[in-house]
């Protein structure tokens, strides 16, 4: 097992090497720091000392090792907008991203596999006909509009939940919350319904398919006859060798929903690190960029790494294929 994690931490670090020359680039070409950071009623003089000071006039492979060095202490440099430390700006909001993803995995994660089992288990029921035409609506609708008409339908007409914002917060030092107030929890609710219901249709989806399919197999058959009870059989057999597919596919729309969440956080106007990233986008706060590319690429090289160790341990195919050298 060392091997295996030694070889996945390998790709990694190769992953973002890759990642970290990308947002070097995007830092170093697009655009002129010089000019963002000085203004208009700067001179000349003003420039070329900048430039000296951030190591501009230095070649291009000591200019990239710079800043992998400072990527490494997570240092990417002033935020041409706020003017404040990039590291500070994505740390003040990040715990409102992890939040917002939490709570939306934990509702798809929940959901998804529980009704991939009961739709499984009652594949001719009518409530799960019902179920699987309701879960259309989490693939077919674009999420902004599904976030649009929670809004419409909870905020403006029953006015029971806010419509945007994170409500109030309680600072413990090195953590903001939300989740320790009333008025935090009920902000919560529609965005993490809205972010959720495309990962919760895809994970019943999986879970009911690969459930059908184990159910199918020679050793459940074998189970029957033995006279093993349904539920062991359902929950102690078919359940088990369906969720190893279903650990990977979880890990990546994890990734996805701390990654990606910059609809849902526009949409519901949730001050974490995506919606820091559109903004930034709209005035090209090129350091904002290219840190957010390398914070995505590191959310998900560290989830795929958890993921293949999951796997592993899981799946004893793997295991025995690394016993026997394969």
């Amino acid at each position: 097992m060392l091997a295996f994690i030694a070889r996945r931490l390998f790709q990694s670090v190769i992953v973002m090497l890759a990642v970290a020359f990308i947002a070097f680039m995007v830092f170093r070409y697009v655009g002129d720091p010089v000019s963002s950071m000085l203004g208009q009623d700067s001179t000349l003089a003003d420039h070329a000392a900048l430039r000296e000071r951030l190591g501009l006039n230095e070649p291009f492979y000591i200019q990239f090792f710079s800043f992998v060095g400072n990527a490494l202490q997570g240092q990417f440099g002033i935020s041409y907008r706020l003017q404040q430390p990039v590291s500070q700006l994505i740390m003040e909001r990040l715990p409102a991203t992890i939040e917002l993803a939490f709570a939306s995995a934990s509702i798809a994660l929940v959901l998804g596999v529980v009704l991939g089992i009961y739709t499984a288990l009652r594949p001719r029921a009518f409530s799960t006909g019902v179920i699987m035409t309701a879960s259309l609506i989490g693939v077919s609708l674009p999420t902004f509009l599904i976030g649009i008409g929670l809004i419409y339908v909870f905020a403006v007409e029953l006015k029971v939940l806010p419509s945007f914002g994170r409500g109030e917060v309680v600072d413990l030092g090195w953590w903001r919350t939300g989740f320790l107030t009333e008025s935090g929890l009920r902000s919560i609710i529609l965005p993490a319904i809205t972010l959720s219901l495309f990962q919760l249709t895809l994970i019943m989806r999986l879970v009911r398919a690969e459930m059908l399919e184990v159910l199918r197999t020679d050793y459940i058959r074998f189970a029957k006859a033995r006279g093993l009870s349904q539920r062991a059989i359902n929950f102690g057999h078919a359940l088990k060798n369906t969720m190893v597919p279903v650990i990977t596919i979880t890990g990546l729309q994890l990734g996805s929903v701390i990654a990606f969440a910059i609809i849902t956080e526009t949409v519901f106007q949730w001050p974490g690190v995506g919606s820091l990233f559109v903004n930034s986008v709209a005035v090209v706060d090129v350091p904002v960029m290219a840190a957010y590319l390398v914070f995505v690429a590191l959310v998900f090289v560290v989830i795929n790494l958890i993921v293949d160790i999951l796997y592993f341990i899981v799946d004893p195919r793997l295991r025995d294929g690394a016993k026997s050298g394969r």
